[in-house]
């Protein structure tokens, strides 16, 4: 049994492409405070050598004057946000684009993510899944936008077999 419009759904299972419209709005139920661990952890993950990342008495003398949170921490972060929104049931990412970073991000920051849908359309090669494109933008506690981006997924339609519920059930009754 479906929920009304103004009630959470008993099971929820993300969104499929039938659910999601041109024009549709998302903003992200959770913020995220970024750590220092998360900014270190990622940029020797990825062997980024910038010092501006990591090093408090390099980071003095930049315009910032103290360390930046890696740049593709931030654009992942941000897509994280995005994914009990708009694409829990993607299958690929096929693209970013348009990413700008108009105000810098530094640790102790809190962002959020809102996410527009621009268009949908059915895949020409995939009959299970449909195409979205989406505008998002990263915003912290100073209501200051730090990323916008497109980006572009493939996201499977409601009774696509890749997505039936894989929950194992059990024929235990309850113990307590």
């Amino acid at each position: 049994m479906e929920a009304a419009a103004n009630q959470a759904p008993k099971a929820w299972r993300g969104r499929f492409y039938e659910d999601l419209e041109v024009g549709d709005v998302y903003r992200s139920r959770l913020g995220r405070t970024v750590t220092e661990t998360d900014n270190v952890w990622f940029t020797c993950l990825t062997l980024n050598t910038n010092q501006n990342h990591f090093n408090d008495e390099f980071s003095k003398g930049t315009p910032f004057g103290r360390p930046l949170v890696n740049s593709a921490f931030t654009l992942a972060l941000v897509t994280g946000l995005t994914v009990p929104d708009t694409s829990e049931n993607a299958t690929a990412n096929l693209a970013w684009t348009d990413i700008t970073m108009p105000n810098p991000v530094y640790v102790g920051d809190t962002l959020w993510a809102e996410t527009e849908v621009l268009d949908t359309r059915e895949s020409r090669s995939r009959p299970n899944v449909g195409i979205i494109g989406v505008r998002t933008r990263g915003i912290n506690q100073r209501r200051e936008v730090v990323i916008e981006f497109r980006r572009t997924f493939m996201v499977y339609k409601r009774q696509a077999p890749e997505v039936v519920d894989l929950f194992p059930g059990t024929d235990t009754d309850w113990s307590v």
